[in-house]
């Protein structure tokens, strides 16, 4: 099952955010979380876009099967800080901020249906 190293990147990026937001141009997000999500978040989401793929009939993995995973991948493994919590942010919310600050790649692989 291949995965781009773009979207592998893709999920560093993602995962970096949570720990180091500033870097990433959310610093308003920093005071929000206590503890971001681990490396194993990154790999997680990489063998979860694959198992995806797979599970939809391809043999490489897409940004979608990625960004599809990004919630449920992350949510749980922020520690939002009490600020978050007074606020009323979920950690959804902080994930979809996340995610709208990192766009996926472009789609790998989409030069092989034009050439078809």
């Amino acid at each position: 099952m291949y995965v781009d190293p773009s979207l592998v990147q893709y999920a560093v990026r993602l995962v970096s955010s949570t720990r180091n937001p500033e870097k990433h141009g959310i610093k308003d997000l920093a005071r929000f979380i206590t503890f971001g999500a681990s490396p194993r978040a990154t790999i997680n989401l990489t063998e979860g876009a694959r198992a995806l793929a797979m599970l939809r009939g391809r043999s490489y993995a897409l940004p979608e099967d990625m960004t599809d995973l990004v919630p449920d991948v992350l949510r749980h493994r922020l520690v939002l800080s009490y600020e978050a919590l007074s606020a009323g942010l979920s950690a959804d919310a902080v994930v979809n901020k996340i995610m709208a600050k990192n766009p996926p790649p472009a789609k790998p692989l989409a030069h092989e249906k034009l050439a078809a």
